[in-house]
């Protein structure tokens, strides 16, 4: 199959311009299989071949290492694309291109033989990775786990179960947390990195969620699972919040996810919006009333993440400090995900009856930004987070 090439020249003005024409020329596409892999909570497996050939999946890989070379700000842009035409989608491949984004970030800065690799491998379309960290019982802020990692020779041994596996049903590798009660100073949270066809990888299909159908978001269980030293990334101690997942996690994950609700609601927006012109509803100043608060949200939203592109791209996310960076963090995917939301919400007065039935795109549109306040960092937490840092709370060590 052979779908929209972007091209791999040096970075232009334009170079946005053309991985967003790519972007919508493929959410078309997935705009017309969505309701299949969303009824049968199937994974769109076709979707990622048509991300490949279109070189999307190489999207955030620096150009010296075969990919595009994409910033945060590309990214978010493609995102919010593709999450225009399926949101199932552009979710999982979230957890693909923004970790490679995130690594592409540190091997400019440190040129690390390592992260090299990892990232001529994407480019070559020999691995596809997913982010899983999530588990029942513990917030997920990349401060603590359960899942337990006893060091052995040469390694540790990882067992747990991990929930919300995005893209654990394509994915090749994944990074994950543990806990290593033994170390010295006290308990330590692992990064690592784990190969999917490793013994002990276990994924479970428990996905039956309202919304995000065809993430396939299953559990993934770790049974004795050996993690070399080396595959060991990053360790910071438990309960901290860390400067290094601030300027890798935290920076590209939170935009990510918001861009993908904005482009969900934004995606409604434009099928109402060309249900009420065909209808000759267009006049009715209730109708303009609702589509004016609507674009006003999402132009908000986009605000919000535009600006904190700026702030990652120019380093003062990281100038304000690891508490006040994070809570900016969560404040920009708090703001895109409780917008989109919202615009759904208030759609429903325009839209009406229609919208309630699958044979048409918006109520699983609707289902879809559900999951977006439910994202770390959750409603909550981000709200407490940004309410402690404002008046000066230390919430916890930094490290």
């Amino acid at each position: 199959m052979t779908g929209p090439t972007v091209p791999t020249a040096e970075r232009t003005p334009d170079r946005r311009a053309e991985f967003i024409d790519a972007a919508d020329r493929l959410a078309e596409r997935f705009a017309e299989r969505a309701a299949a892999h969303d009824q049968h909570a199937g994974f769109p497996h076709e979707n990622y071949i048509d991300l490949a050939d279109a070189g999307l999946l190489r999207l955030s890989v620096p150009q010296e290492l075969g990919g595009l070379g994409a910033g945060l700000g590309d990214v978010i842009a493609v995102l919010e694309r593709l999450a225009t035409g399926d949101g199932a989608t552009a979710l999982s491949v979230t957890m693909h291109i923004s970790p490679l984004g995130q690594w592409g970030a540190v091997w400019r800065r440190t040129r690390s033989p390592r992260l090299a690799h990892l990232l001529r491998e994407a480019a070559a379309g020999s691995l596809i990775w997913a982010a899983v960290t999530g588990e029942p019982g513990v917030r997920n802020d990349m401060t603590d786990a359960r899942t337990v990692a006893e060091k052995v020779a040469g390694g540790y041994v990882l067992t747990g179960r991990k929930i919300f596996a995005t893209n654990t049903a394509i994915a090749t590798h994944f990074s994950t947390t543990a806990r290593h009660n033994g170390a010295d100073g006290g308990p330590r949270l692992l990064l690592c990195q784990v190969a999917m066809d490793q013994p002990g990888v276990r994924v479970h299909p428990t996905w039956n969620a309202m919304g995000m159908r065809a993430t396939r978001s299953d559990d993934l269980e770790l049974d004795a699972v050996f993690v070399p030293d080396e595959q060991v990334v990053h360790s910071l101690p438990v309960g901290h919040l860390d400067r290094r997942v601030l300027e890798t996690v935290w920076a590209w994950a939170m935009p990510a996810f918001g861009a993908v609700y904005t482009g969900i609601a934004e995606g409604a927006l434009a099928w109402t919006v060309r249900r009420v012109v065909h209808s000759g509803r267009a006049e009715d100043a209730v109708v303009q009333d609702v589509i004016g608060a609507c674009r006003i949200l999402l132009e908000t939203s986009r605000a919000m993440l535009y600006r904190h592109v700026d702030e990652v791209e120019n380093g003062r996310l990281l100038d304000q400090g690891v508490q006040s960076g994070l809570a900016r963090c969560a404040m920009v995917k708090y703001v895109a995900a409780n917008n989109a939301v919202e615009v759904l919400h208030r759609l429903v007065d325009v839209v009406g009856g229609p919208g309630y039935t699958r044979n048409l795109p918006f109520e699983r549109m609707w289902r879809d930004v559900q999951a977006g306040p439910i994202m770390p960092m959750g409603n909550l937490a981000a709200r407490r987070l940004v309410g402690a840092d404002t008046l000066g709370v230390v919430t916890a060590p930094v490290s």
